[in-house]
């Protein structure tokens, strides 16, 4: 059964192939933005649950080796006991002793062999969670990168475009520089025209 964030990565992927490339372009395409945003917040939320349950997994690593370790003491108390039943009839002493060193060696080999084999699946629990985990940030990592260039390539079309009527802005306002500054002598020398007329007539 597949993780949430499994199916948040193939939706993305999804909806990136169904998305119309840009005109004049067979590597840009067009996004809806608030779809790709809602898709990526949802798996942000995800991300920390899905690791966490990893970690939960690793973590079950130490209750393994405990119940290993409690299950081993359990043999080897039992295998005591019965070594103890057994020295305490006299008559059959030495056979008692051997008995007994036979079931202690035993409990031991067995209750070590529960101890390895708990350990070696401890470990590739561990080992499968990580690499799982890491697996699963190298995806969410791809699906961001590609998401960043592609915002990237947008912003700056963008802002080529604004350069652009800029620069035709003010090479049209150089064009008109000459006239305006035409247009300022002018009126400065109507007004002294003005102002002498006006000093010409006689007071009243």
């Amino acid at each position: 059964m597949s993780s949430r964030i499994e199916q948040i990565i193939e939706e993305i992927e999804e909806y990136v192939d169904s998305c119309k490339y840009q005109p004049l372009s067979t590597t840009k395409i067009v996004v809806n933005k608030e779809e790709i945003e809602e898709l990526l917040r949802e798996l942000r939320l995800k991300t920390p649950d899905e690791i966490k349950r990893y970690q939960k997994i690793i973590s079950n690593k130490d209750a393994i080796l405990e119940d290993a370790q409690a299950k081993a003491d359990a043999i080897i108390a039992d295998a005591q006991a019965k070594a103890q039943e057994l020295v305490t009839q006299h008559e059959i002493m030495q056979r008692a002793y051997a008995q007994a060193n036979e079931t202690i060696n035993a409990a031991n080999k067995q209750a070590q062999d529960i101890l390895d084999s708990a350990t070696q699946d401890a470990n590739s629990i561990r080992l499968s969670a990580i690499t799982y985990t890491d697996d699963m940030m190298a995806n969410i990592g791809s699906v961001v990168s590609q998401t960043l260039e592609d915002a990237g390539g947008k912003y700056k079309m963008f802002i080529d475009a604004l350069q652009s009527c800029l620069d035709i802005v003010n090479a049209n306002r150089q064009e008109l520089a000459p006239q305006t500054a035409q247009a300022a002598a002018m009126n400065n020398s109507y007004q002294d025209d003005s102002d002498d007329e006006l000093d010409d007539l006689p007071e009243e």
